[in-house]
């Protein structure tokens, strides 16, 4: 069941101000001549300006007021930016279209034949200080642009009506609906046909015909035209704000109807439909037909909230006649049969220009305050597009102080990911759930990855840094590792480069090193230069974790750059100051890590030196703890138990034992000893320069190269500065659909912020 509605919303948009025709050009009033268009005696002369009766009964002072505002809303072009109220008048081929809306308006409509039903007309009152007649075209969007500035191109002003069918049919062959004789027009177009009818006292309204639905193809009407008139159709009654006036002729069972199939579809309810029947002369009186036309008028059978009405209109043979004959004529007929027993108030033109008026102000009383909250969220769209924009750049200085702010914008979010500040509305939520250095949340924290990072790194090189692993006899290493330390998994893949030896193993392979490059020393002593030889073997997994390690910093780096700029301007820009600037100044910033990462690593290939008390420190700890080790050997080899004069067990030292024991601690070869020391010093060395290499290639690689000077190497507002003003245009110069968008936003802005005027000024006067 279709309910209740606010016919009036859309019909303040289409309800039009008819004038009067008179004689020797005279103006009538009310009571000289018939309401209507033309002077009695059929008479045409020129256009004038009086508000007919007619439509007086549809502009009460209140109505006016209110029609004033959407006046002013649509003369400030508002209507392609919001959907304004407007009535559709639709219905079935030969259903009485236009005689239902000549009886509203008054205003006579061509008869020609297909003239005004084979493309929509709009047809707009609008106030004037002078009278005119404006005919325009406005294009379908899908015609190609030779087409569409053709027919936008045709325009034309009268100020005889009689003039308008000519017009018309003019309009009609630019459309390519006219017939050229080769039998190839179109028999329908989505173009729109817009009539304004301009003149001193009317209020600004508008109303539109559509062309007939067609029930099926036929010789003259394709598929594709039955195809096109259903969605042309469709296109205006499914607007929330048009009030669809469906036309139904008596002639034929309107069960059959398309248009009110239509109608339940966008409307189901009926809130915004009233529903027309026409042609009840051709109704055969008293019988079971008209009997259930009445039914439906009557609103029991398709209930419609805003109910149904039925007209008498003039036939084609009493076209000539006036408007005033005509209501006489469909009042006459009202009067008798069975319409006798029908409530007045739905039937003829009077009344339905009552209930009209009526739905019409109660209806825009309620939604003029949602017209004006969808002109606010309209305006805040277009205004949040605008800052999307960023600043307009038409000239080199103005782009020049755009890129300034976004430099120092950029500079203030870089600085803070550096410095571990995160109170910026960039870095967002953090996730603790995800991994330190993820990319889609905790990236952007950029002090906290690389911290991270740096420790993984550390922790790598203390485990998987030494190239030998070397287990003593009870399968120990000298590697120190923390409990529950765990790598990510990246830094796993070096333990595959690592060696596993045993103690004796090892000790007999520098042996074998010493034997091989032994000088003049004496026997026993080891060159000094044989140390530089086992270190640079042992630390020869250095380079690849540091390699790694400060290629996934400057990743890291490169990703937070990429992010802060996608996030301070558009991405055109962004793009564009990428590959000038930013991707040069990165790999730049890596190019000087590595140099300086290949200086520290060059210098553990010399000479090993040392000027740190902890080198002989280590020396003397391992060597007495391995001397300590082999004396506790001995001693619990010579320990004995015996019992003293009281009988109790006490334990001794036998003293051979002792001394064979120690004896036996003199390493009798000479280039064993040599390598045994020479791995204690180079064990020594090599947990001292580990620690080092660790500091200096997370403060002088990373930090000095990668991060100290990220803002400022890659953006800044001094780089700015420096920059060309070709390299200032290629950067920040808006392209041309962006220039062509901003111009499209502050015409649109404009627009809409004089509808908010017209608000401010007007809805006080509804309260």
């Amino acid at each position: 069941m279709w309910g209740k509605s606010a016919l009036a919303m859309n019909y303040f948009d289409s309800i039009g101000t008819a004038q009067d025709y008179g004689g020797n050009g005279q103006t009538h009033d009310e009571t000289d001549a018939p309401p209507g268009v033309f002077a009695s005696g059929g008479e045409s002369a020129g256009l004038h300006a009086t508000t007919t009766p007619s439509l007086d009964a549809l502009l009460t002072k209140d109505s006016r007021t209110v029609l004033d505002v959407v006046d002013k809303l649509r003369r400030s072009g508002l209507s392609g930016i919001i959907q304004l109220p407007q009535i559709v008048v639709s219905g079935d081929q030969s259903s009485g279209k236009s005689s239902v809306l000549e009886a509203i308006t008054e205003i006579p409509f061509p008869r020609k034949e297909n003239l005004c039903t084979r493309f929509a007309t709009e047809i707009t009152l609008r106030r004037a200080p002078t009278t005119s007649i404006v005919t325009k075209i406005i294009p379908d969007k899908v015609r190609p642009a030779t087409e569409k500035k053709l027919l936008e191109a045709f325009k034309s002003s009268i100020v005889d009506i009689n003039e308008l069918p000519g017009l018309m049919e003019e309009a009609t062959n630019l459309m390519g609906l006219g017939d050229d004789g080769s039998g190839s027009a179109r028999a329908f177009s989505r173009d729109i046909l817009s009539i304004e009818i301009a003149g001193p006292g009317r209020p600004h309204l508008t109303l539109i015909d559509l062309p007939g639905l067609i029930h099926s193809e036929n010789k003259n009407q394709s598929k594709e035209d039955v195809a096109l008139i259903r969605g042309l159709v469709d296109d205006y009654i499914k607007e929330k704000r048009t009030i669809i006036m469906a036309v139904v002729s008596a002639k034929n069972d309107y069960a059959n109807q398309i248009i009110l199939n239509k109608c339940r579809d966008v409307d189901r309810k009926g809130h915004r439909t009233i529903g027309v029947i026409t042609k009840p002369d051709f109704l055969e009186p008293d019988s079971e037909n008209e009997a259930s036309w009445i039914e439906l008028a009557e609103n029991r059978n398709i209930d419609f909230e805003l109910g149904w009405h039925m007209l008498k209109n003039r036939s084609d043979k009493e076209a000539d006649r006036s408007f005033a004959d005509r209501n006489a004529a469909e009042a006459a007929f009202f009067a008798q049969g069975s319409y006798r027993q029908v409530s007045p108030s739905i039937l003829g033109i009077e009344s339905l220009r009552s209930r009209l008026s009526q739905v019409l102000y109660r209806h825009l009383r309620t939604e003029l305050p949602a017209l004006q909250k969808e002109l606010n969220e309209k305006h805040r769209e277009v205004c949040i597009e605008l800052d999307r924009l960023g600043e307009k750049r038409s000239t080199v200085r103005e782009q020049r102080r755009f890129l300034m702010i976004v430099s120092t914008t950029y500079q203030d979010i870089v600085k803070a990911a550096v410095d571990g500040s995160y109170e910026h509305e960039f870095f967002g939520f953090m996730n603790p759930n995800l991994p330190v250095d993820h990319e889609a949340n905790n990236m952007r924290r950029l002090w906290a990855v690389v911290d991270h990072l740096n420790t993984q790194f550390a922790s790598t090189m203390r485990r998987y840094g030494p190239k030998l692993k070397v287990k003593d006899a009870h399968g120990k290493t000298t590697i120190s590792v923390s409990d529950g330390e765990t790598l990510d998994s990246g830094y796993d893949s070096f333990a595959s480069a690592q060696e596993t030896i045993k103690r004796m193993d090892d000790v007999q392979r520098v042996r074998r090193i010493l034997v091989r490059s032994r000088g003049r020393g004496l026997p026993g002593s080891f060159d000094p230069l044989i140390i530089s030889q086992l270190f640079r073997k042992q630390s020869d997994n250095w380079k690849a974790i540091a390699d790694y390690h400060v290629e996934r910093v400057a990743a890291v780096c490169s990703d937070l750059v990429t992010v802060a700029i996608n996030s301070t301007v558009s991405s055109d820009v962004a793009v564009k100051l990428q590959s000038l600037k930013l991707d040069t100044a990165l790999t730049e910033q890596l190019d000087g890590a590595k140099a300086e990462l290949k200086k520290i690593i060059d210098d553990t290939k010399h000479h090993p030196i040392t000027y740190n008390p902890a080198y002989t420190a280590a020396v003397q700890k391992m060597r007495y703890e391995k001397h300590s080790a082999k004396l506790t050997q001995v001693v619990k080899a010579a320990e004995v138990t015996a019992l003293d004069d009281m009988h109790r067990h006490q334990t001794l030292l036998d003293p051979t034992t002792v001394k064979n024991g120690m004896d036996a601690l003199l390493e009798p070869d000479m280039d064993k000893l040599s390598a045994e020391e020479a791995l204690d010093s180079q064990e020594a060395y090599y947990k001292e320069e580990a620690e080092y290499f660790i500091s200096a290639v997370t403060k002088q690689v990373v930090e000095r190269n990668l991060l100290r000077n990220l803002a400022s190497k890659t953006i800044s507002p001094i780089l700015v500065g420096e920059m060309t003003d070709e390299e200032i245009s290629f950067v920040a110069a808006e392209p041309e659909e962006t220039t062509r968008m901003r111009n499209n936003l502050e015409t649109r802005k404009a627009t809409l912020e004089k509808g908010q005027a017209t608000f401010r000024s007007a809805l006080g006067q509804f309260k």
